[in-house]
């Protein structure tokens, strides 16, 4: 996908103090109004969760692991702010402190919760007052790894990350960083834990790094696959050993999960580039939306997207968001697909329950009606049985920690797609690639033909 566009991996978390304050006074001193720009999306308010305790499953996990990347993890923890015991607790506590958001009710661990591998097993996240967004979240294992973090990349850091959610009103709802400081120093164990740390008062910065400190602990690897990669060919099933050989072949799931085409990739599962697989293209006009969007993201205000892309229909453009590229019109970020059986459901807004559901999705090279379809999806002609296979394989990259989860998941999922299969198009999925339809003009070209001469 996009083959000559390939991006070299490279995992340098390098967060210089500078960066990070330049970031945060972006976020403090937005002033784009987003409501008079774009209509929110209608969404219907839901209970929200309570907020997971951390428990075992939440711990910083352990380096001695079957498949741990050695080099590419010390390089992900060797940045301008070095990890320490210390800080790694505080961004703990931080991570599951309610007080965080403007009603108490939401911590970080409300959409990543370590007991779902760190998602929160929902279509889209909710919110404050139980406000629910557009997007899926992602899981913070092996986020250490990423080029850009979330699902648009529309920044780089874990600090940059940690900071957006807890401004934007669809999440912890908080007017700004600096009011979700306000309520951590008011806490006379947070003023004793930040002079600790850092040497001096609760900060939006050092609030930022000290999460992110945490979120870097959390790799997992040790599944039965990095065991059947270091040389067990007992670890995995015969039929997840097809799996293997048909994802790096007719199945192509290579195309986007792996470095390079050619090499085989079994760490990370994920190219960390953009493609546009025909999710949301048909629910969204996103020609329309692209042209509206225009005048937002011309504005390069980073809090007025991140709103948009959490709380509007502008979600569905996609990296669009970011770049300002039509080609990059509905396009997401491939995901990891470590732990990928205990993050359902899939893709960036939820859309599909099961791993039988992905699977036929991308067998019958879905996007008839998108202009801006990846130029790899095509349908596959997979069979049930290889479908099966594939499924097979995705299952035994689960963590060792959440094997007694991936086995009942697993069973939940077969069951349900015993009955409920609304993706499959047998017919499609043995049938030519059809031909797309080419993009619409642009809004410029638009607008200038349509202007009187």
């Amino acid at each position: 996908m996009r083959v000559g566009n390939r991006i070299r991996f490279c995992t340098t978390l390098l967060v210089g103090a500078a960066a990070l304050t330049v970031a945060y006074h972006i976020a403090k001193e937005a002033s784009w109004t987003l409501e008079a720009t774009v209509e929110a999306s209608p969404q219907t308010p839901a209970n929200p969760p309570p907020i997971p305790a951390a428990g075992p499953l939440a711990e910083p996990k352990s380096l001695k692991q079957e498949g741990v990347p050695a080099e590419a993890t010390r390089a992900a923890l060797s940045s301008d702010d070095p990890q320490t015991p210390e800080k790694i607790a505080l961004g703990q506590r931080l991570f599951f402190d309610g007080r965080l958001s403007a009603d108490g009710t939401v911590a970080c661990s409300t959409c990543h919760d370590p007991a779902r591998a760190f998602t929160d097993g929902r279509p889209a996240s909710i919110g404050i007052k139980g406000g629910v967004g557009q997007r899926n979240a992602p899981t913070v294992l092996n986020a250490l790894y990423n080029k850009t973090q979330f699902w648009d990349g529309r920044v780089k850091t874990l600090e940059e990350q940690a900071a957006l959610p807890i401004a934007n009103p669809s999440e912890m709802g908080q007017p700004s960083l600096d009011a979700a400081v306000v309520q951590i120093a008011a806490l006379p164990e947070y003023q004793q834990a930040f002079r600790s740390v850092f040497g001096r008062p609760p900060s939006g910065p050092d609030l930022v790094r000290a999460i992110a400190s945490y979120e870097r602990t959390q790799f997992s690897f040790d599944s039965p696959f990095d065991h059947f990669i270091a040389g067990d060919k007992n670890a995995i099933s015969e039929s997840a050993k097809r799996g293997w050989e048909l994802f790096n072949t007719r199945a192509r799931c290579n195309k986007c999960h792996a470095l390079t085409e050619e090499k085989r990739d079994a760490t990370y599962f994920t190219d960390n580039d953009f493609h546009n697989i025909g999710i949301g293209i048909i629910r969204h006009d996103v020609v329309a939306l692209a042209c509206q969007a225009e005048q937002l993201i011309n504005s390069g205000n980073a809090t007025a997207v991140d709103h948009a892309a959490i709380q509007t229909n502008m979600s569905a453009l996609g990296r669009f968001l970011i770049t300002k590229k039509d080609a990059d019109i509905a396009s997401f970020k491939t995901p990891d697909l470590r732990n990928v059986l205990i993050t359902a459901p899939y893709f960036h807004d939820g859309s599909q329950e099961t791993l039988w559901d992905v699977m036929d999705h991308y067998n019958k090279g879905d996007g008839i009606h998108n202009p801006y379809l990846d130029e790899d999806m095509q349908p596959l002609a997979l069979s049930e049985g290889e479908i099966d296979d594939v499924v097979a394989l995705l299952a035994t990259l689960t963590s060792a920690q959440y094997t007694e989860q991936g086995v009942k998941e697993l069973a939940r999922q077969r069951e349900l797609s015993r009955t409920n299969r609304p993706q499959r198009d047998t017919a499609r999925a043995f049938a030519p690639k059809p031909t797309q339809p080419k993009p619409s003009p642009s809004c410029v070209a638009t607008q200038s033909e349509a202007t009187p001469k």
